[in-house]
């Protein structure tokens, strides 16, 4: 099966185009190297993907027969993402929260004061 075909029928992308685009723009890797959207794939490959600020891995168990249910797609592909990639994601969640884009303006009134909220140690309290 094609890779992008796989990727969609899997629920990894919303659309087929979204697949394909992220193959030619080299965020899918299979077995480390670049792929091209009409790779074919066997059972036990492995495929990296770069999501936002992490690399996630999956391991290629069988092919659907068309696109499956989110349900079911556990049945075809399985995440083996490091937990060390998992735990980058979660401490960007906060990291996330005190930074402002730059040119995004003043913060409001009700921003600074999530800010200081959350900048504000327990023990001053």
């Amino acid at each position: 099966m094609r890779i992008d075909k796989y990727l969609w029928c899997v629920r990894l992308f919303k659309t087929r185009t979204m697949a394909t685009d992220a193959c030619n723009g080299g965020k899918v890797k299979l077995h480390g190297d670049n792929v091209k959207p009409a790779r074919e794939l066997k059972v036990g490959d492995t495929l990296e993907m770069k999501k936002g600020p992490i690399t996630r891995r999956y391991r290629v168990l069988a092919f659907p027969n068309s696109r499956v249910s989110p349900k079911l797609a556990e049945q075809f592909v399985e995440d083996i993402t490091p937990e060390t990639e998992i735990l980058k994601l979660e401490s960007l969640k906060f990291v996330s929260v005190v930074r402002r884009d730059p040119g995004a303006g003043r913060p409001t009134k009700k921003d600074r004061r999530e800010m200081e909220d959350f900048m504000v140690d327990e023990d001053d309290e």
